[in-house]
């Protein structure tokens, strides 16, 4: 499974709102190739489902990822900072075993 923080919850709604995206569109969150450790996070808004996906609901937002990313992101929380350390979505994934300095990349 993915989670979602109320944090990041409020945020992705306030985004989806202010983009004045239907209720169609939902949270794509994916893992490729590059950054410092080797993989990065990717996020975008879709509202085209492929056929592997794998779809959650958490706190009324719909994530989904392709089938090869959730074996990376299984487990893995979507957070939202707004503090002074940065700004922005972070992934708190649990199957990381080391992340680089500016949090933007991880390796399994």
């Amino acid at each position: 499974m993915i989670s979602i923080s109320d944090k990041a919850a409020q945020k992705v709604q306030e985004i989806l709102t202010g983009e004045g995206k239907d209720p169609s569109y939902f949270v794509r969150v994916s893992v490729i190739g590059g950054g410092c450790s080797g993989l990065s996070y990717k996020m975008d808004f879709d509202n085209q489902s492929k056929e592997k996906d794998q779809i959650f609901e958490d706190k009324g937002i719909k994530l989904v990822t392709d089938l090869k990313s959730f074996l990376y992101l299984c487990g893995t929380e979507l957070d939202y900072s707004d503090g002074l350390n940065g700004k922005g979505f972070q992934f708190i994934n649990p199957n990381a075993t080391r992340t680089c300095a500016c949090g933007e990349s991880f390796a399994v």
